[in-house]
């Protein structure tokens, strides 16, 4: 069975001690997915670390596409202001396995996107 890189991140999020939801949305008009913000696949919280945590999630291929994106939002600013972290996760299937790249989206990134 064919999994996304939505379920690979829930799985990693739950293996990994955290609450995942899934708040990207299917929109039959337009036919297209619709992120949180333009750029959350996935919020998760955990007891052990403070504030929410925003995923978007795709193939290692695709991550810097993602973060461009993320960066050109402002929503992203108020959401790490706030308290808020997003990381990318990036999936590749290497020797039969799926791996994960975590790449954390920081206020440095977004003051040298400015």
């Amino acid at each position: 069975m064919k999994t996304s890189p939505t379920q690979r991140s829930i799985a990693y999020l739950k293996k990994n001690g955290h609450l995942p939801w899934i708040v990207e949305k299917w929109n039959p008009h337009a036919k297209v997915r619709q992120d949180m913000y333009g750029w959350v696949d996935i919020v998760a919280v955990s007891a052990e670390v403070p504030g929410v945590l925003g995923v978007q999630t795709t193939t290692k291929h695709n991550m810097q596409a993602r973060l461009h994106k993320a960066l050109g939002n402002k929503a992203l600013v108020a959401w790490i202001k706030a308290g808020g972290r997003l990381v990318i996760h990036g999936w590749q299937k290497k020797r039969g396995r799926w791996e994960v790249d975590c790449r954390p989206v920081t206020l440095m990134d977004l003051e040298m996107a400015s």
